[in-house]
């Protein structure tokens, strides 16, 4: 079964689907998490695979008690349609 990785070196949270490696960039500020943009290859689009990177993400910052600042267009989405992650925004 994939696994979401906080690849903290790169700054990704990190999943490998099919040997292919999306990603969730973010940049640490303190208390503040903000995600930058989201790449998932194309050999793996439409298989959900960003929507269960964004929500891996999401509650890994709600667990250290990160705010979030969204500048990715998906994340910002994901925010919009699961209103339980929206209390994470900052």
């Amino acid at each position: 079964m994939e696994r979401v990785a906080d690849n903290k070196a790169e700054a990704e949270f990190e999943l490998i689907v099919s040997g292919q490696r999306a990603v969730a960039a973010y940049q640490r500020e303190d208390d503040t998490i903000v995600f930058t943009h989201t790449i998932v290859p194309k050999a793996i689009e439409g298989r959900g695979v960003a929507s269960k990177l964004i929500r891996a993400a999401l509650d890994s910052a709600r667990d250290r008690g990160l705010k979030v600042v969204s500048q990715c267009p998906f994340v910002t989405a994901y925010i919009e349609k699961h209103p339980e992650y929206r209390a994470l925004l900052g």
